[in-house]
């Protein structure tokens, strides 16, 4: 086994979703539901079904769906014309191209108030209630789920109708090389205090301790990270669900930009941050480079797979209660669908033990999986630590949710501080405005 488990995993943050050990038996073990709803074998004989996501294809989503399209050529007849694309391709452009003629009939898209909360509230997006009705989708997903299944009139998650149905968990954590650490002699920290000491303890031996991307999502978490560290429910709350006013001058946010600030002056993270990419950072850790690397779940089946000279570790960032994360990214069925039964005829497939169980057994977080049939000894080891941290109630989704821009403001916020553009003050003041542009009207 190529991955370490760090003293600190041992009890993880976590919100509103567990990975739930659904029966074979109660699906017919096949998922016989499907089937059923399509009319039985071959009755969509030469049609033709547009899926279109994001995961690569050795990544724990893309064996699983790469099965479920599989499974659902042979039952329906249909054929599925695949289409990838990249994250921040679809993020922005998903506005125009779900409402036009070239629309996909089902998607992965990005959950949260701005981007498929936004898709609902504008009628891009279908309700889905019937389909949750016909199939049980809501019986397959732990409590809490809804959160970020479900939008109302305003796009704000958590109620409302369903307009999504995730089929994985995720959740964001520490990547340690631990060869590198103990070939400096370095202990794995168990509190932000022995970070900041490990990671003086890298740049005093040359190795700069934190890689991290500043032009994509990365740096942004760990900004959220930080500031999550020195809050409470009620703050997560309140920034995500607008139930209160953001105080963008107090101890959460000021101490997630001033650290920032301070991480980049001391060189504990690189100014080349700025100008990277995800992929840059995550090749950084994969190759030996970084000991460190603070990023989600959905790198971990490609870090069993890709790192082969060294031994890594997770864990769960020092001294926390509260993380980034929630259900994975959503299917949706675009308002230009040509194909909306097809579409939750296939959704459905990928709900399946069959389709749910290879998700786990790739690296990745399966929601309705008979967890006790996952063999991989990996794989059980980033599912028994997601149960956990949502066991703690520490899951707090992801800092670019409350605005439809906000994933691009705090980029573009990231590189600032990276550049030496703002201190932490100016940082917070940036962010309040585009924050409160939007929010302000939804309190």
């Amino acid at each position: 086994m190529k991955y370490r488990i760090g003293a600190t995993a041992a009890v993880l943050a976590a919100g509103a979703l567990s990975l739930t050990a659904c029966s074979g038996s109660d699906d017919g073990g096949d998922g016989g539901s499907s089937a059923g709803a399509s009319g039985g074998s071959g009755d969509w004989a030469g049609e033709t079904l547009t899926v279109m996501h994001y995961e690569g294809d050795e990544s724990a989503m893309g064996i699983a769906w790469n099965k479920a399209i599989e499974i659902f050529e042979e039952e329906t007849g249909a054929t599925v014309n695949l289409q990838t694309t990249a994250f921040e391709d679809l993020n922005a452009s998903a506005q125009q191209l779900f409402d036009s003629s070239d629309a996909p009939d089902v998607s992965e898209y990005n959950k949260g108030n701005g981007t498929a909360g936004q898709l609902a509230a504008t009628g891009v997006i279908l309700p889905l209630d019937d389909a949750y009705e016909t199939y049980g989708w809501g019986d397959k997903l732990s409590a809490g789920i809804d959160t970020i299944a479900k939008y109302d009139e305003d796009g704000v998650m958590g109620s409302g109708s369903w307009y999504g149905v995730p089929n994985y968990g995720e959740f964001v954590f520490l990547y340690f090389n631990q060869d590198m650490f103990d070939e400096y002699g370095i202990e794995v920290p168990t509190d932000e205090a022995g970070l900041e000491t490990a990671m003086q303890a890298f740049l005093d031996e040359g190795v700069t301790p934190l890689t991290t991307s500043a032009q994509e999502y990365p740096m942004g978490q760990l900004w959220y990270q930080l500031a999550l560290s020195q809050a409470d429910r009620q703050w997560v709350n309140d920034y995500q669900l607008y139930e209160n006013a953001v105080d963008w001058t107090g101890p959460e946010v000021s101490y997630a930009s001033d650290t920032l600030t301070d991480w980049v002056d001391q060189g504990y993270i690189s100014k080349d941050a700025s100008g990277m990419t995800a992929e840059d950072a995550g090749l950084q850790f994969i190759n030996g480079e970084a000991p460190m690397f603070y990023s989600g779940s959905w790198w971990y089946g490609r870090m069993l797979s890709d790192i082969t000279d060294f031994d890594f570790g997770i864990a769960e960032w020092p001294g926390t209660t509260l993380t980034p994360g929630s259900g994975g990214n959503i299917w949706v069925v675009p308002v230009e669908s040509k194909q909306p039964e097809l579409a939750e005829i296939f959704i459905d497939i990928t709900m399946r033990p069959e389709v749910q169980n290879l998700l786990g057994e790739s690296g990745g977080l399966p929601v309705a999986a008979d967890t006790e049939s996952i063999t991989d000894e990996d794989a059980k080891v980033l599912i028994d630590l997601f149960n956990q941290v949502n066991a703690d109630d520490g899951l707090s989704f992801y800092p670019d949710w409350p605005t439809p821009t906000f994933y691009g403001d705090l980029n573009s916020v990231m590189q600032s501080i990276v550049n030496g553009d703002v201190d932490g003050a100016g940082a917070n003041d940036q962010l309040m405005d585009y924050y409160e542009s939007y929010v302000a009207d939804l309190r």
